[in-house]
């Protein structure tokens, strides 16, 4: 079983930057692929950013060059900085993680993030 525990969302004007973070347990946090998604107000969960074990990242296009996410395999954390905001990226933003073994995925409460414009 993993857990994961967000924060870090709030509001921000555009052009702006804020950072989120994503704390798991429960698992071999290093062997797992992480990412985070969001979904907007009558829209569709997306994928934002995902950063594989090895620590291979692939991002969305539309928050290509802003975001930028790393993992601290030590603090079982992944860290989503995003840069350059824009009221589009107005979103509630959801951890999510894959378990290396079993394929299983779990998903974090979410983080609200508003951008201002």
């Amino acid at each position: 079983q993993v857990q994961l525990v967000e924060s870090g969302g709030g509001l921000v004007q555009a052009g702006g930057s804020l950072g989120l973070s994503c704390v798991a347990s429960g698992s071999i946090f290093s062997r797992n692929a992480m990412a985070w998604y969001r979904q907007a107000p009558g829209s569709q969960r997306e994928l934002v950013a995902r950063i594989q074990s090895g620590g291979v990242t692939t991002y969305a296009n539309s928050v290509k060059g802003r975001f930028t996410l790393t993992r601290d395999n030590d603090k079982s954390m992944v860290y989503l900085q995003m840069n350059s905001l824009k009221s589009e990226d107005t979103a509630v933003y959801y951890c999510h993680a894959q378990d290396w073994s079993s394929g299983t995925e779990y998903w974090g409460k979410g983080t609200l993030v508003t951008v201002s414009s």
